[in-house]
């Protein structure tokens, strides 16, 4: 598949577009209108038709406070038990059609996702239910290769892109290439391009997509990632997100039998804990965050920070931000909390991450209080993981699969993996997350390091604090006015799950 499609951002109107993503006011309203709200799907198309007419831990049990290590005993060894029970029923959508869904092509759309693994499959599942409900037909998404990680791979060589095509064909048409005639003309002409607005509703879509995208045949989203709406969306809308990302994403043969590979290996040896620690240079460098780097680590990373157009160069204040939990945990800091929540010593903990930034220094601590750290490069044959080697993507693909099938899941930051493979973990019957508050945990972490607190004071605190921080049934944070700052809906994805009682 061809994946140098020329891209005009400066098209006839690229100036309306600028002025329409910049007026957030009138779109957050959009956005919450109260119309679309509790409407079933079917009522959007015709909507979408009368919008076109011109111009028209509860942790095994907190009782457990004193035994600690009894207590991840416990949640553990019963996780195979609680996945049986829990399971999700696949229920909440209607079984997979045979059939091709027909319906008036308004265009097509060609979408280059963006980010690392997990940031482009979220975006490409919001792409295809906005590619349903506007009836366009999608052509396979391409991958933004210009990345920190300079991973080369296609969608092809991650997902398993005959599955994707024919899973979804009751509800999309997705092609590989845009028809002849219309390829012909994108080469000499260049593809209009726009960006959508983030966290947008259907309604923005059908006001402002369909019109271009009939106008032009073709349309380019540069931009993909969070542009679809968490909240106010009908519950066919949520599950057909649900039945994209944990049906028709799946990974090509290859990474899936490596990655049940990695599994059963480990299982071997008794129950696994993934730990994703989120502590790679270019995480550090781009959050700012230099807690315990020496004076020339933190001129290394600043450097690396302003090294990246695309990253924020305004200076960051690393100590605030650590006191606001918007810092990932330091390798040091996980080794104590992990202490605390009474992880066992002798637990088989597998560190689902890049390279950790300055790996042998930092690790140092976490390795002595947990020898059974490993790895997927630990884990496998060489020859195993030679096909997967210098492709991020694909690797991080090897990490999620161990992620969501272990006992217990703990990431140190809130990043698109954490989120996404939270969201997967309740989706397969809310498997035990460790959703670590990390503002919490600086303060108590601080106050134990300056002799305020005694170790069993601080261990009770950290317990106590996220007995009800482990994935289990709840509902969604909404804040209407500030998406952004409100859950996620691949962090929870509540209308795909069991009704909370």
């Amino acid at each position: 598949m061809n994946q140098h499609i020329k891209i005009n951002s400066n098209y006839e109107d690229s100036k309306s577009i600028t002025e329409e993503v910049k007026g957030k006011h009138s779109e957050v309203e959009v956005m919450n209108c109260k119309g679309i709200r509790g409407m079933k799907a079917r009522k959007l198309e015709t909507m979408a038709a009368s919008l076109l007419q011109p111009p028209a831990i509860k942790l095994c049990a907190a009782a457990a406070l004193v035994s600690v290590t009894l207590l991840w005993v416990c949640a553990l060894q019963q996780a195979s038990v609680l996945n049986e029970e829990d399971t999700v029923s696949s229920s909440f959508y209607n079984p997979l059609s045979s059939s091709e869904r027909i319906y008036k092509n308004n265009g097509y759309l060609v979408i280059i996702a963006n980010g690392g693994l997990n940031q482009r499959r979220l975006a490409i599942v919001d792409m295809i239910v906005i590619a349903r409900y506007i009836n366009v037909t999608l052509i396979v998404p391409l991958f933004d290769n210009k990345t920190y990680w300079n991973d080369k791979s296609t969608f092809a060589d991650i997902f398993d892109l005959n599955h994707f095509i024919t899973s979804l064909r009751d509800e999309v048409r997705i092609v590989e290439e845009l028809p002849p005639e219309l390829k012909r003309r994108e080469e000499s002409e260049s593809i209009y391009s726009m960006v959508p607005i983030s966290f947008a509703s259907l309604t923005y879509y059908y006001q402002k997509v369909i019109p271009r995208i009939q106008k032009r045949g073709v349309l380019h989203f540069s931009l993909t990632d969070a542009r679809l709406a968490n909240n106010g969306l009908p519950d066919e809308v949520q599950k057909l997100r649900c039945r994209v990302n944990y049906d028709a994403l799946k990974f090509t043969r290859p990474i899936e039998e490596t990655g049940r590979k990695i599994v059963s290996l480990l299982r071997q040896k008794g129950p696994v804990l993934v730990l994703h620690i989120r502590y790679e240079k270019d995480m550090v460098a781009f959050t700012g965050c230099v807690q315990g780097l020496t004076k020339e680590e933190i001129k290394e990373v600043k450097e690396m920070r302003y090294s990246y157009e695309e990253w924020k160069h305004k200076t960051i204040d690393a100590k605030r931000r650590r006191e606001h939990g918007s810092c990932p945990l330091t390798p040091e800091e996980t080794a104590l909390i992990l202490q605390a929540l009474g992880i066992d010593r002798n637990t088989t903990i597998y560190i689902a991450a890049g390279k950790i930034y300055n790996e042998e220094k930092r690790m140092e601590n976490l390795a002595m209080v947990y020898p059974n750290l490993v790895r997927k490069e630990l884990v496998l044959e060489p020859s195993d993981l030679k096909p997967f080697l210098n492709h991020a993507d694909q690797m991080a693909a090897l990490d999620y699969i161990v992620a969501i099938e272990s006992d217990v899941f703990i990431p140190t930051f809130g990043g698109n993996m954490a989120k996404a493979v939270e969201g997967h973990r309740r989706y397969l019957g809310f498997k035990t997350t460790v959703l670590l508050n990390r503002e919490i945990l600086v303060k108590l972490i601080d106050d134990y390091r300056k002799g305020r607190l005694s170790w069993d004071e601080f261990a009770v605190l950290v317990k106590k604090s996220h007995e009800h921080r482990t994935g289990k049934p709840g509902r969604r944070r909404e804040i209407r006015d500030h998406p952004r700052h409100e859950d996620f809906f691949y962090s929870n994805p509540q209308e795909c799950l069991p009704p909370i009682s």
